[in-house]
Order: structure tokens, then C-alpha cells, then sequence
């Protein structure tokens, strides 16, 4: 399957009173006038959704973390010059610009410039539409007029009409000649989707003019590719232009736009998705996720459930199988093999970028499957322990991070290579990237889907997916609910209370998920007006119906208990994360770095105070460690992952295959503990060391022997053996080499540049990697043995029974390697490295690290 070629990255408040009044938020404020609905023909053959989103106008945020989140990135749409974002648009078509030129990847030289004041047009909206503040709506109209005068004057530019960028047309020609510049579409999608937002959520309708004119210049532009064209353009990052041609298209009824929309039907990722097949390993993973959401898009333009099948089979597959303990996906942006979770650790692991499009996607798809509770689960995991985190509490104007990273000893920090104001994370001019704009979406819309309303069932019903404290006013409906509490940071109940009004309608509360992955069952408690609901038909990771007539006054209480939950990753099970109801914990490390995962003793954990998220526990070698919630660690190193250790067992080979067998194309584990290992590409038999016994060749071309996975799993400490016969000394071919890829590994290689084996230990986000050398080169064309040994922070590699070469300062474990899934012998991790030439027999692993006089018996053996 094709990979992506190129990426957008390889460039490198108060409460109260006073937090409303910075949001805008007047008493009885309202919005600016909605849209006019969409024409009938719109809606032909369309998928309708069952449920409907509510106004932004009529959700009202109350105090909570995420209102002094939105508070802080008004603060930045308010305070930014919109003609510093114009200036580059404006000398592309020859206009006037006085303004001083942005940094980042707003640069006049950065090819990426102008897709962050389509961020802007959308935030402008989502806060003008939430709060009511004309101040919002009156930046947006200047940018509006001034991208119209851009586009006016596109034609006396030499481009052809209707185009509207920073950056010249004739980029879109080298692209549709198999270049490679810088993801062109990327950014169009991003002003195309400020430009809707701003016609549906402020009624600005020359922002739809421009938009329309947009289009039509893309389907001008696509309409006469051949297909070699098409893919050019195809494989180069195009963010969701399918997803805003179809929203177009269902706002206005623009055939056109449907059609232009289909245009960018990718089939390379649609086929496999639409069959439930998992082929992302090395896709760059927002380049897909955006694509995704454009999707759903199509499945409720078009009717055809084909689109909605790709939709839910990629958000199946990326939750269950890609995801990180937080929520997010990816690590270094690009999508591993599925289940590779601690053995694809870094500090550039979950973009933020990535989830902002997987929450986009998730509520998309519940909006049509209100059944699958699990949408919303993520929907709230993701939230509170990725988003909510990104942005620094301590900044005015809510400066985000990119990653997230994961691996030891990370800390929330800017993107390598772009400017931020000192001890933060961003800048408001120098630090433009994807992160920075979506960051003005994220936390101006958090009133999007705390609540949807049935969409013309019979029986009225308001869901309420999200415990955030707020306020919605239902019209159709005619009550209002207040919600209440200290969610998530607190234990507390959650309180529902009709406000205003009365009606019967089914009030639908979700029952958190995570209530059933505690050590223990956790039942929710719910009363109305202080009587217990009947719970027998709502288990965790559904919703609760309430059916009865509201009044003003009447209270849902909502008590979900909550447990320290230890959560092993899929690819390790001794390497664990923590969380306490819906919030993730991670050790708080202040100054402090870590070089590796450190331990934690489980029976150590302390909770700080009944019924808060703080805990303390100590480390292996005694140290005190501070957990809290993960999304209010900031401005220090944190751990998320831990490893716990397992009891001892008693000493034992784990493993042994003699490679003896002579004949056929598998090896056994002579221990019976382990599946059959095969012989690849040009492996073969030949004579062992002793002239008789059988052993295997390998013809230094791509012979090699594939071993099952999960050898070494779960060993603290561990003796890795095997007789090799070198035939050709070549640098960086392996012994063995066990692990996942070329950063997660255990190998012993017969020669480095030194001239001389080498073993190496190495977990993914490691600085180096531990290694032992040996203290001559092995001999070549003669059998010889060779042992490694780790425990106890030290490597021993001995050559024939004899200590070669040692290092008593290992910072990591073999325990963290965990279930590796590639494990060869005469094969490297790294598929740049030669195969090696010669003949290996009598692979072993002990789970101890056994003593020299055992490795010399061995070696006697």
C-alpha cells in the first residue's frame, strides 16, 4: 500500500464574574443570527443523522478547568492582528501590506503559510456562536473582506479565478506533475473550513461567497486530471478537502460540490478500511484521520453506507489498536503496527492535532450510532487526559504543545524548531503550526458535545455525553439544565437540575465505560429527587434512560465511584499506566529526568486524601513519587508508564531451539514453552560443530531464522546463548536480534566498526542504547560460542565460556522489551543492515543472569 510521501512536519483567567465577562458571556447574550437552512435538494439521498447537535448559543460553559481554558485562547482571538496572518495573502496578489511578517510555518518562505488563519475563522466562530460577543465576529468580518479582496484581485495576479492563498497557483502544477511541495490542499482545507464556519455559525454570508468561489476554482482545477495527475495530487497531504466540499454541499445543495468532493476518494485507504483491514503501519496518522472524518461527511451527503463502514472500521481500528494510555495516536505522527504501544514511546508521541480530528470523527460517527456508548468514552478519555492538558494554565493567551509526549521523563515543551515565549509551550507570532491552530478550535468548542437532542423520534430525548459543568437551553424542548460539580478532578456527584421550564421528554445519561475496568466491579448510583434509580438495564459503557415529566427544580444525581486502575500496555503487560476514574495519573518529577521506565511497587500506591486524584508511591529503589492527574502536570518531567515488576519464578531455560532438526522449514523449542520459529528467504540446513549434529545456513543474503513472538517476555534479568559460525565478517549483522524495529531491540551483532561484536539493549525513546563490546573480533569461518548476560544494571558478553567484554552501568531492563514481536537470528531490526553470512545452532534464553561458570558450562556443552 502506498505511503504517504510527504508530511506538513518534516520542517523543520479568572472565574466567576470575571471569567465570563472575558468570554463575553452577557447575561441572556445571543448569537448572531443562524444560517438559512440548506435547500431541500441538499438533503436527497442524504443519511440523516438520530441525533442533532445543539446551538453553540445555547450551551453556556460554568466555571470549570475547560471554561479557563476557552478563557485564555479568547484572550489570544482577541489580542491577535489579523493583519499580521493577511500580510502573505495580500503580497501574493500584488496588494499593499504594511504589516509585520508571522514566524513558524506563517513564514513568507514556508510554503505551509496561510492555513492558520483558517484555524482562526473557525475559532473567531465557535467563540462568536458560544458567547455572543460581536468582538469575535468583528475581527472575522475584517479577515472576510480581506481575503474577498484577495480573491478579487487572484485574476490581475496571473491566477485563475476564484483561487485564494498565501502562496502562488503554480504550486498546484508542480504537484499535479508528481511533485512534492508542501501539502497545497492542506492549507486550502483550512481556510475553506474557516469560511464555513464562519457563513453557519455567524451568519456571515461573504465568507459562503468566497467559499463557493474556492470550490469552484478546485473543481476547475481537478476536473481535467488523467489518473496518473490524480494520484499525484492524492498522495501528498490533502487535510479534509472531501470533508468541506461535502459539508458545502449538505449547507448550500451545490451538486458540484458533492461531486468534487468524490474526487479525493482515496482507495488506496478506503478499500482496506472498508473491509475492516488494518494497513496503517506507516501511515503519517493526521494525514488519514482528517480524510476519515471527510468520510463521514460523504456517508450523510450521499446516503451510501460504504463511507460510513471506512468511517467506523478506522476508529475501531486506531482506539483499540493504536492508542496510547491518554487517548491519542502515533508516535513521531506515523502509526506503527498494531498493538506497538510501549515499544513506540518518545517525546513526540501523540500529536495533538490527531485527536482534534479523532474527537471530530467519534462525534460524527455517534451523531448517526447513538447505540456504540463507546464513541463518547473515548470522546471524554481523550478530553480530559490529552486535550485539556495541551494548552499552559500559566500562559495569557492559552499557548499549546504539539506532542504529547510519552517516554520517560518527558515534559510538555514546544515544537522543535519553532519560536515560543520563554517557559512555555507557543508564542502568539512565532511558534504557527498545525498545533497552534487547531488549539484555537479545541478550546473555543468544548460546548459542542457535552449534549445532543433525539432528531425526530417520537419520543423526545436529551443525552448527556459529557460532565463538564454548564448550562443548556432547550428550545425545542422548552426546559433548561444546569450541570454541576467538580468532574472530572473530584469524586463528587455530578447534579442535573431542570432550571427553567417543564416537559416529558427521556433524559439519557452516559454510564462512564471505565466503571468496568477497575480490579473491582464499580456500579453507578443515580437518584432523582433523592430516590435511586434502577440501574439493572445501564452498565458501564451505556446510557441510562430516564423517562418521566420535568419541572423546575427536579435533580438528577449522578455518583460514580472510582478505583486506582492498573492499565498494562498491549504490547508489554508488566509495563503499566495508572488511572482513577477517568483521569490517567503520572508521577509529577519536577526537575528531575529519567533515563529509562522506572518501577513502581504496586502495594506502595497511598491515596494523598479520600476522594482526590492524588496519590504517592514509591519507586524500586525507595524513592517517594507524587501521582496526580495527568492534565495538570505542567512545566516539569512526568512519567505515565511504569513497570512493575513480576514475582520471581524459579531459574529455568525459557527457551532452546537446537536448530538441529536437519530437514523442513521450522525449529522447535525443545522446552515445549514457545511456538515453532521457521527458516527464511535463503536459510537451509548444514553440519553443525561436531560434523554430525544438523545446524542452520545462512546465506548472508536474506537467510535468516524467524522465532515467535514474546521470547523474552516478562524476564527482569536474562542469558541470551547460541553457537555461530561467522563466514563473512561483515559490519552490523546479527547473532540474534530480538524486539520490534530498529529502536526497540536486544541484538548481538558479530561485528560493529569497531571491528568486534557488540550486544545492545534499547527501548524506543531512549537517548543511546545500553551495549557491551567485546575485547577482540569473533573468529571467522569456526564455530564459536556466545552469551549475553543482563541483570542488576549490567551487560556481560562472553565469547567461548570466557567474559569479553562488560558494563556494570545499564540504565534499562530486558523487562521492558516486553512481548516482542520480531525475533531473528541472522537478521537485523534495521532492514538497512546486511543478513549474516555463516551458520548458527543451540539458541538458548535463561531467565536469570546466569554466573560465568555456568556460561563457560555452556559453552563446554
Amino acid at each position: 500500500m502506498p505511503r504517504p510521501q510527504l508530511t506538513r512536519r518534516k520542517f523543520v483567567v479568572g472565574s466567576g464574574v470575571a471569567a465570563g465577562a472575558a468570554l463575553g458571556m452577557a447575561s441572556g447574550a445571543a448569537s448572531a443570527a443562524p444560517f438559512p437552512p440548506a435547500p431541500a435538494a441538499s438533503r436527497t439521498g442524504a443519511a440523516e443523522a438520530a441525533l442533532a447537535e445543539f446551538p453553540l448559543s445555547d450551551v453556556t460553559l460554568l466555571d470549570s478547568p475547560f471554561r479557563a481554558n476557552m478563557r485564555r485562547t479568547c484572550a489570544y482571538l482577541k489580542a491577535v492582528d489579523p493583519d499580521r496572518l493577511l500580510h502573505t495573502f495580500r503580497t501574493n496578489v500584488g496588494l499593499p501590506s504594511g504589516a509585520e511578517p508571522c514566524g513558524g510555518w506563517e513564514a513568507p518562505d514556508v510554503q505551509l503559510r496561510g492555513h492558520t488563519t483558517g484555524h482562526l475563522l473557525s475559532g473567531l466562530a465557535f467563540a462568536h456562536a458560544n458567547t455572543g460577543d460581536e468582538e469575535y465576529a468583528d475581527k472575522a468580518r475584517h479577515l472576510v473582506n480581506a481575503l474577498a479582496e484577495c480573491q478579487r484581485a487572484a485574476s490581475a495576479a496571473g491566477f485563475t479565478a476564484g483561487y485564494l492563498s498565501a502562496f502562488p497557483e503554480k504550486v498546484f502544477a508542480d504537484l499535479e506533475a508528481g511533485g512534492k511541495p508542501w501539502a497545497p490542499y492542506y492549507t486550502i482545507h483550512k481556510i475553506m473550513a474557516g469560511l464555513l464556519d464562519q457563513y453557519r455559525l455567524s451568519g456571515n454570508h461573504q465568507a459562503l461567497g468566497i467559499l463557493e468561489g474556492m470550490a469552484g476554482w478546485v473543481e476547475a482545477r481537478m476536473g481535467p486530471l488523467d489518473e496518473t495527475q490524480m494520484r499525484n495530487v492524492l498522495r501528498v497531504e490533502w487535510g479534509g478537502m472531501n470533508e468541506v466540499l461535502a459539508a458545502l454541499h449538505l449547507t448550500t445543495g451545490d451538486a458540484t460540490a458533492l461531486r468534487t468532493a468524490r474526487r479525493f476518494d482515496q482507495e488506496d485507504l478506503f478499500a482496506p478500511l472498508g473491509a475492516g483491514r488494518d494497513e496503517l503501519d506507516g501511515h503519517h496518522a493526521n494525514t488519514e484521520i482528517a480524510k476519515v472524518v471527510g468520510a463521514t461527511r460523504l456517508y450523510e451527503a450521499t446516503g451510501e453506507d460504504r463511507y460510513r463502514a471506512i468511517a467506523a472500521h478506522f476508529w475501531d481500528i486506531v482506539v483499540r489498536d493504536h492508542s496510547y494510555v491518554i487517548g491519542g495516536n502515533a508516535n513521531q505522527e506515523f502509526f506503527g503496527p498494531p498493538g506497538e504501544i510501549v515499544s513506540r514511546l518518545s517525546e513526540e508521541t501523540c500529536e495533538n492535532c490527531n485527536t482534534y480530528n479523532m474527537l471530530k470523527l467519534g462525534r460524527r460517527l455517534f451523531l448517526h450510532d447513538p447505540g456504540k456508548a463507546a464513541y463518547m468514552d473515548h470522546h471524554e478519555w481523550a478530553l480530559y487526559n490529552q486535550m485539556l492538558g495541551e494548552q499552559d494554565p500559566d500562559s495569557e493567551h492559552g499557548y499549546v504543545t504539539y506532542y504529547t509526549g510519552l517516554w520517560a521523563g518527558s515534559q510538555r515543551q514546544p515544537k522543535g524548531g519553532l519560536g515560543s515565549t520563554p517557559g512555555s509551550y507557543s508564542s502568539d507570532y512565532d511558534n504557527f503550526s498545525c498545533d497552534h491552530g487547531t488549539g484555537l478550535e479545541t478550546h473555543t468548542k468544548f460546548a459542542d458535545t457535552i449534549y445532543f437532542r433525539a432528531a425526530g423520534a417520537e419520543r423526545p430525548a436529551l443525552y448527556v455525553n459529557l460532565f463538564v459543568p454548564s448550562e443548556v437551553r432547550w428550545r425545542d424542548g422548552g426546559v433548561t439544565l444546569r450541570q454541576t460539580g467538580d468532574y472530572p478532578d473530584a469524586g463528587d456527584p455530578v447534579r442535573i437540575t431542570v432550571t427553567r421550564g417543564a416537559a416529558s421528554f427521556q433524559l439519557k445519561v452516559r454510564i462512564p465505560g471505565w466503571l468496568s475496568d477497575a480490579d473491582r466491579p464499580l456500579a453507578a448510583r443515580v437518584t432523582v429527587n433523592g430516590r435511586a434509580v434502577d440501574m439493572s438495564d445501564a452498565a458501564p459503557g451505556t446510557y441510562l434512560t430516564i423517562d418521566r415529566h420535568w419541572s423546575a427544580g427536579d435533580t438528577v444525581e449522578l455518583a460514580f465511584p472510582r478505583a486506582l486502575t492498573w492499565r498494562p500496555a498491549p504490547d508489554n503487560p508488566h509495563v503499566q499506566a495508572l488511572s482513577y476514574g477517568p483521569l490517567v495519573l503520572a508521577g509529577a518529577y519536577g526537575t528531575t529526568d529519567s533515563p529509562t521506565i522506572p518501577s513502581l511497587d504496586r502495594a506502595s500506591v497511598r491515596q494523598v486524601s479520600p476522594r482526590t486524584p492524588e496519590f504517592t508511591a514509591e519507586e524500586a529503589d525507595g524513592a517517594e513519587v507524587s501521582l496526580r492527574p495527568f492534565h495538570q502536570i505542567h512545566h516539569q518531567h512526568y512519567n505515565v508508564y511504569f513497570a512493575t515488576v513480576p514475582r520471581p519464578g524459579r531459574p529455568r531455560e525459557t527457551a532452546r531451539y537446537l536448530l538441529a532438526e536437519g530437514s523442513g522449514g521450522t525449529v522447535a523449542d525443545a522446552t515445549g514453552t514457545h511456538a515453532l520459529g521457521r527458516l527464511t528467504g535463503g536459510a537451509t540446513w548444514t553440519t553443525g560443530r561436531d560434523g554430525r549434529t544438523a545446524a542452520v545456513a545462512l546465506d548472508g543474503a536474506d537467510g535468516h531464522v524467524a522465532l515467535p513472538a514474546g521470547l523474552i517476555t516478562g524476564l527482569t534479568e536474562l542469558t541470551v546463548s547460541a553457537w555461530v559460525r561467522v563466514d563473512t565478517q561483515t559490519n552490523s549483522a546479527r547473532v540474534f536480534d530480538l524486539g520490534y524495529h530498529k529502536s526497540t531491540y536486544l541484538f548481538l551483532a558479530a561485528r560493529t566498526g569497531t571491528g568486534r561484536p557488540r550486544a545492545a539493549l534499547k527501548i524506543a525513546g531512549m537517548e543511546g542504547e545500553d551495549f557491551v563490546d567485546a575485547d577482540a573480533p569473533l573468529p571467522t569461518g569456526t564455530w564459536a560460542h556466545v552469551a549475553l548476560t543482563v541483570g542488576d544494571g549490567r551487560g556481560v558478553l562472553y565469547v567461548d565460556g570466557v567474559e569479553a567484554g562488560r558494563n556494570d552501568a545499564f540504565v534499562s531492563s530486558p523487562l521492558l522489551l516486553g512481548a516482542t514481536t520480531r525475533n531473528y537470528l541472522g537478521r537485523s531490526q534495521n532492514p538497512s543492515h546486511p543478513y549474516l553470512h555463516g551458520a548458527i545452532a543451540g539458541f538458548r534464553v535463561h531467565n536469570r543472569a546466569l554466573p560465568a561458570a555456568d556460561v563457560a558450562a555452556l559453552a563446554r556443552a
